[in-house]
């Protein structure tokens, strides 16, 4: 099937970003913003300022790494 052929999928995905470069921008500008917002999920989840469980509720929702252990304070 020519949708599953590799050369075939290349050739159109390079006619797709040749004729809708604002489409690719837009891409690449959304995921930027979703690699800053995961960034700061991340940072938030393993911030010990913030309360440990809600912190380890967000990690488990968005299957994430868990909060590290905090030096003698962890529950």
């Amino acid at each position: 099937m020519a949708d599953h052929d590799p050369d075939y999928v290349a050739t159109l995905a390079t006619e797709l970003c040749r004729r809708h470069t604002a489409l690719l921008a837009t891409a690449e500008n959304e995921l930027a913003i979703l690699r800053t917002r995961i960034a700061l999920t991340v940072a938030f989840i393993h911030d010990p300022a913030h309360d440990r469980d809600a912190r380890t509720a967000l990690a488990k929702r968005l299957a994430l790494p868990e909060p590290r252990k905090e030096g003698g304070t962890a529950k």
